[in-house]
């Protein structure tokens, strides 16, 4: 049975910062001696774009392995310590194509199968949406993590991501575990913000761990700009205390 642990980041809302939390929680698992493979499955390529490689210039990407069942393309270098399988625009398509082929659901799990020995942890960024490619994202992980913004309306989102999983979890992916929330943007200046937290944790700490909140920072979208992760950009900013208690967390899924 295969010990890599895959995680999924989760939310159907777009501006939650999962990708710049991929990209950073890879960054310092990958610098704790983990072997990281993060998984671009938005065909926006946000994530793609972070780590410093043009979608445009693919000429493979995950579209290849899921829609025509090709071996994973990886980017052949290494990236900060982490490995990339991306993507680009061409992977809006699979949404179209995915729903007449057969054990679609199953598409990215059967892609990753064959080198997920190699890795310590896999990352997914999914897209913002309970669309086909979340659904691919969630049934090749082996754990959950949804990141929540410390905003009112993205907190009232959470009930129908809980919905979508425990369908996941029902039909196509029974072992799936939720590690947990991860509040972020958190402004603590802000009573709304401050009372957003405390509601995640009151409402949702029975059913997995709340992590500690990601402080808001314009030093994240600097660091994204320049395609580096925060700790490379600024090696004593405050978020990255916070970013190493996650991660201590994290690898305790591995024992």
């Amino acid at each position: 049975m295969s010990k890599t642990i895959v995680i999924a980041l989760f939310n159907q809302s777009g501006g939650v910062a999962k990708t710049t939390l991929t990209q950073n929680l890879g960054y310092h698992l990958a610098s704790n001696q983990n072997h990281v493979l993060l998984v671009d499955m938005d065909p926006q390529a946000s994530l793609t774009n972070f780590m410093g490689v043009d979608p445009e210039s693919l000429k493979k990407t995950l579209y290849n392995a899921i829609i025509d069942e090709e071996p994973l393309f990886i980017y052949p270098e290494s990236i900060h310590g982490m490995k990339l399988a991306p993507t680009n625009i061409t992977l809006s398509a699979a949404e179209l194509l995915l729903p007449t082929a057969d054990a679609r659901e199953y598409r990215l799990k059967e892609a990753l199968a064959p080198i997920k020995d190699e890795y310590d942890f896999i990352l997914i960024d999914c897209p913002p949406s309970l669309g086909i490619l979340s659904i691919l994202s969630l049934t090749a992980a082996t754990h959950l993590v949804v990141p929540i913004q410390c905003q009112f309306k993205s907190f009232l989102g959470t009930d129908l991501l809980l919905d979508t999983v425990g369908r996941v979890r029902k039909k196509l992916n029974k072992n799936l575990e939720i590690a947990g929330f991860i509040p972020t943007m958190l402004d603590s200046r802000t009573a709304q913000e401050t009372r957003t937290v405390n509601a995640i944790q009151d409402q949702l700490s029975q059913i997995a761990t709340i992590y500690p909140a990601i402080p808001k920072s314009i030093a994240f979208a600097d660091a994204s700009e320049r395609r580096i992760p925060l700790a490379v950009y600024d090696k004593n900013h405050a978020a990255l205390k916070v970013m190493n208690k996650i991660v201590k967390d994290l690898e305790k899924l591995k024992v």
